[in-house]
Parts: structure tokens; sequence; C-alpha cells
């Protein structure tokens, strides 16, 4: 998950910039899929029609759903995410005060101190959950907000703590959501119970890009899912999915068990450290090798 700086990019022979591809996302969010766009897309124009249901079970960042909703690649959407934290972020972009965020955003004084201030509130409104939950974010090394993560000391340039805060940035991407936000519902809950309900669905497609199995327990809070289980969910579904993986043994083997098709796609992290992850999908008419 599945926060919005790049953290991965993808290697083939013709490599993706990924400056070209638009950054909707608020979140710097490790383990996101801007990397991967180019390639979502192909999955869902390949009925050669707008997608009536998209489903984000692990939105994490929601690169996905964003950028289904402004390239009209998609009707309606659902995102779900189960973190309390990145769930207050979306409910008040989605469903509340996005203008009150953006301002926040926009004319906060980033010191040390006023970040204590902020972050020390114990009587958060979910807005102000979802403005600490952005801050922490861009603050925090990585972008990671689960426990024992630590704020970024020297950053790009010796910029430190000011490294990853683009206010003026953030402020428009999250004004600019405004304008699709009606495509969209968002659900903090589980992500089992909406694939579940929507099971029978042959119209909906499902982006699954659940915590890995490898690097979950670093980056995430909610690490801990039934990996078996969701495969034998992905393998009932009656819509189109796409399931996304590191490549591991576990995750092969988990996949030859409920006879589901995959392919490998190099990646590469920020430490320029090469490695494949794992495509998983009910087709691959849609494929187009590079």
């Amino acid at each position: 998950m599945t926060i919005f700086d790049l953290d991965v990019e993808r290697i083939s022979p013709a490599l993706v910039n990924v400056a070209s591809v638009p950054q909707r996302s608020p979140f710097r969010y490790p383990g996101g899929k801007t990397w991967l766009i180019p390639t979502v897309r192909q999955w869902l124009k390949q009925e050669g029609q707008e997608v009536s249901f998209l489903v984000e079970p692990f939105a994490g960042g929601g690169i996905v759903s964003l950028t289904a909703a402004f390239e009209k690649l998609a009707e309606h959407i659902t995102m779900v995410e189960m973190d309390e934290e990145v769930a207050a972020v979306w409910e008040v972009i989605l469903n509340g005060k996005n203008k009150w965020l953006a301002d926040k955003i926009f004319s906060f004084d980033l010191t040390l101190d006023n970040i204590k201030s902020e972050l020390d509130n114990p009587d958060k409104q979910i807005h102000d959950k979802a403005f600490c939950t952005i801050l922490k974010n861009r603050i925090f090394h990585g972008g990671i907000l689960a426990k024992g993560s630590g704020m970024i000391k020297n950053g790009e340039n010796g910029k430190g703590i000011a490294s990853r805060w683009y206010p003026k940035t953030l402020h428009d991407r999250i004004l600019a959501i405004s304008f699709v936000k009606g495509k969209i519902d968002f659900i903090a809950g589980n992500a089992f119970e909406i694939m579940e309900r929507n099971l029978t669905n042959p119209k909906a497609y499902f982006f699954i890009d659940p915590p890995y199995t490898v690097a979950g327990k670093r980056l995430y809070t909610h690490f801990n899912i039934d990996h078996e289980q969701l495969f034998s969910l992905a393998s009932r579904l009656k819509g189109k999915f796409m399931l996304t993986y590191d490549d591991t043994n576990e995750i092969r083997q988990l996949a030859d068990k409920y006879q589901l098709q995959y392919k490998t796609i190099p990646m590469k992290t920020t430490h320029h450290t090469k490695k494949n992850e794992i495509i998983i999908s009910d087709n691959f008419a849609w494929w187009v090798e590079s």
C-alpha cells in the first residue's frame, strides 16, 4: 500500500520517467504506486471503455484512485483504508473540511515548537488529526507513520524537516481533488469486508496493493494481514483485479496454490537497489511487454 514523492521507479528498456506521471496525492507513501501508473492505465483500459466501478481496498496514498478519477478511467471509485491516521486525511479531503486542511498546511510555520504543539494536542478533531498525519508524513523519515519512525535529520541539501514540506504544492493538490471527489466514496474500514461485499460484481475492478510480506512491518501500522485469505478472496472475485506484491517464494506459492496468473515487473528503490515485484491478475490480455 498500500506517500507521494516516489520511493520506487520502474526499470525497463523503455524507462518510465515518474516525473511525467501527474502527482495527485498529498502523501509521500512508502510503497506507493506512482511508478506503476502506466501499467495500471493499460489494465483499466483493457475493455476499451471507462470502468464503471473501481475499488482500491488498501488505499494508502490513493494514487491509483486519484489517477482514475482525474483521467476519467473510472466512473465511480471506492477507496478503503483501515489506518486511522491515513483515513482521517481522506475523510477530510473527500468528505469534510478540505479547504481548512489546505489552508492550514499553506500557512503553517514549520518550526520544532509548532510541530510539537500540533502533535501533542490531546483534543484533536478529525481535521486536526488529518493535518498532523500530513505533517508527520512530510517530516518523518521516508514518510513512515508507523510506530518508531522519527523526524528527518539532514534531508535534501541539509534542509532537515523542511526537505519534503511543500506547502503550496500540498495546498493545490488537496484543492484539486475537490474537482473529482464526487466520483469517489471513502470508507474507513476493512479491505476484506469490502472485497467480500463486492465479490460477485462482474463489473468491478479491484486494484489490490496490500502491506507487503517483507517490508510491511517496518512501514505500516496495520501490516499484519492474512495473505492467504487475500489470495483466496482474489481467486473468487467475479470482476477484474490487479494484485501487487513483493517477489518472494511465499507469494509465488500462494499464486500457484490458487491458480492465479502472475508476471514480474522490475523496479528500483530510492537507494537504487534493483528488485522485482509481482503483478497478479485474472488475465493478462491487457499486458504490453516492454
